[in-house]
C-alpha cells in the first residue's frame, strides 16, 4: 500500500467474505498470475538492488539518488552491464526471501487448518526498494480462535526470523561512512533490534573498519536495507488493530477488546504522524477503515497455554521492530515546509 515518504508497503493478510455455502470446491488457482507477479517483482527488486550495490561500492548511501547519470529506476543501466545486474542479486534474494517467509507462514497454517487461501501475490513497483510487498487472500471461514491466532502470528514470526538472520550477516558486510559524505535521499531511523544487533556485532569485533561506529555513521550493505525493510514490515503488521496480523492476534485472545484496542492504536498513531512520520496517518486511516469488521469465529475454545506466551513474544517483536520515525525529516510540519519550498 503506498505511504507518504516511504517506499514500503506492508505485507498484510486480507480476509474476504466467506464464499456461498453452495460452492463445493475452491476456485482454481491462477498459478500463471502468481508466477508472473513473482518474476516481475524479482525484476524490479533486482534493478533497485543493482543501484544500491553500485552506491555502496562507490562510498554512497544505498538509498542515495544523487547521481544524475543514473535514472531513478535504472533498468537499462543495470542490464547494460552484467556485473551491475549481478550486484543486485543479494538485495533481491534477501528481500524476496523475507516476504516469501512471511506470506508462506500464513499460507501453511491456512493449509493446516483446512482454510482455503491463495498463494502469495507479490506486488512489483518501481519504488526505492522495487516492491510494495506481498499479500495472500483467504477465501473461506476460519472456524476457531485458535486457528485465527496461529494463522495471524505465523507470518510475523517467520518473517522476523529471516530478517534477523539477514541483519546479523549484513552488518558484518557494512562499512564506515566516509568523512563529509552527504545524507541519503531517505534518511533511515532504526528500531531497537538494529541497535542491539549492531552492539553485539561490534562487541565481537566483526564490524568492518575495526571501529564501533554508530549506525548513522555506517554505510549499510544493501542486504542490511532488506533487513530494515523486513523489520519495518513486521512492526506494521503487528500493530494491534484492524485486520492486520496484530489485530487478528488481539481478536483471537479478546474479541470484545478488539475495537477498543484498535481505536487506542489509532489515537497513538495520530500524534506520531504529526511529530515523527506522516506515514502513520495512512496506517491510522487503514486501521479505522478495517476496525469495523472482522472474520467471525467461534467463541470456544479460548486461547490459552503456550499461545499466550506466543502472544507475549509477538508484543516483544513489535517493540523490537517498531521504528517511530522510519524516515528522517518526515513529520507533518517538516512535510508542510518542504511542500511550501
Amino acid at each position: 500500500m503506498p505511504e507518504p515518504n516511504s517506499p514500503l508497503a506492508s505485507s498484510t493478510l486480507e480476509y474476504l467474505r466467506p464464499m456461498p455455502a453452495r460452492v463445493s470446491s475452491p476456485p482454481k488457482p491462477r498459478y500463471w498470475l502468481h508466477v508472473l507477479l513473482l518474476l516481475a517483482t524479482c525484476f524490479t527488486t533486482l534493478v533497485m538492488g543493482a543501484r544500491m550495490q553500485y552506491n555502496f561500492q562507490h562510498g554512497q548511501a544505498a538509498l542515495s539518488f544523487e547521481d544524475d547519470g543514473v535514472p531513478f529506476f535504472p533498468a537499462n543501466w543495470a542490464f547494460s552491464n552484467p556485473a551491475r545486474l549481478l550486484g543486485g542479486v543479494p538485495f533481491m534474494t534477501t528481500l524476496m526471501l523475507f516476504f516469501l517467509a512471511h506470506e508462506m507462514g500464513h499460507y501453511l497454517y491456512c493449509r493446516r487448518y483446512g482454510v482455503y487461501a491463495t498463494l502469495p501475490f507479490f506486488i512489483p513497483m518501481p519504488t526505492p526498494i522495487g516492491t510494495m510487498g506481498a499479500v495472500i487472500l483467504i477465501r473461506s471461514p476460519i472456524r476457531s480462535r485458535t486457528a485465527l491466532f496461529d494463522i495471524g502470528i505465523a507470518g510475523p514470526i517467520a518473517g522476523f526470523v529471516v530478517a534477523l538472520a539477514v541483519l546479523v550477516v549484513s552488518l558484518t558486510w557494512s562499512k564506515p561512512m566516509q568523512a563529509g559524505l552527504g545524507a541519503a535521499d531517505y534518511e533511515l531511523g532504526y528500531p531497537l533490534i538494529f541497535h542491539g544487533v549492531h552492539r553485539a556485532v561490534a562487541a565481537m569485533g566483526l564490524l568492518r573498519g575495526g571501529a564501533s561506529l554508530p549506525l548513522d555513521r555506517m554505510l549499510l550493505h544493501p542486504t542490511a536495507i532488506a533487513a530494515w525493510v523486513g523489520m519495518l514490515a513486521t512492526s506494521l503488521n503487528l500493530l494491534p488493530g484492524g485486520q492486520l496480523d496484530g489485530g487478528h492476534i488481539v481478536f483471537s485472545i479478546a474479541p470484545r477488546a478488539h475495537k477498543i484496542v484498535s481505536r487506542l492504536t489509532i489515537l497513538i498513531l495520530l500524534p506520531m504522524a504529526y511529530y515523527l512520520w506522516t506515514g502513520w496517518f495512512v496506517w491510522a486511516v487503514l486501521l479505522w477503515l478495517s476496525s469495523f469488521r472482522h472474520p467471525q469465529v467461534a467463541d470456544w475454545p479460548r486461547i490459552s497455554g503456550g499461545r499466550m506466551w506466543l502472544a507475549l513474544f509477538a508484543l516483544i517483536m513489535l517493540v523490537l521492530t517498531l521504528t517511530p520515525a522510519p524516515m528522517g525529516h518526515a513529520s507533518l510540519p517538516e512535510a508542510v515546509r518542504q511542500f511550501r519550498r
